[in-house]
């Protein structure tokens, strides 16, 4: 195995509305890590919540720190929600929630698309 190739994750994970998709992606000096669901997705920093308004998606945004970074999925079960997209919102996401609950009201919407 090359140590220099970057590193790539997914796993299904198990929540009380149903399954999302871990996925967490790392190289030298950088990582980000999402939970996706049907509906939309819960992620860290990385993503660009202006431009996913403009494309209709519904995305939650956790952001780590130096000391805390968010590095696979479930880092981002406690993480607390800062930014998100007004189509996250009308699915009942709310700053300061975890990304668990977010994810959790992701599932729920997605079981009624």
């Amino acid at each position: 195995m090359n140590d220099s190739l970057p590193r790539t994750i997914s796993r299904p994970l198990q929540f009380a509305n149903g399954c999302a998709i871990g996925i967490s992606n790392r190289w030298r000096k950088g990582q980000y890590c999402v939970i996706i669901t049907e509906a939309g997705l819960v992620g860290c920093g990385i993503y660009d919540v202006k431009t996913a308004a403009e494309f209709g998606q519904a995305i939650a945004i956790a952001r780590g720190t130096p000391e805390k970074p968010l590095v696979d999925p479930e880092d981002l079960f406690e993480a607390r929600i800062v930014d998100l997209t007004p189509q996250a919102r009308a699915l009942g996401i709310e700053p300061g929630m975890t990304g668990r609950d977010a994810v959790e009201r992701l599932l729920a919407a997605s079981r009624s698309v």
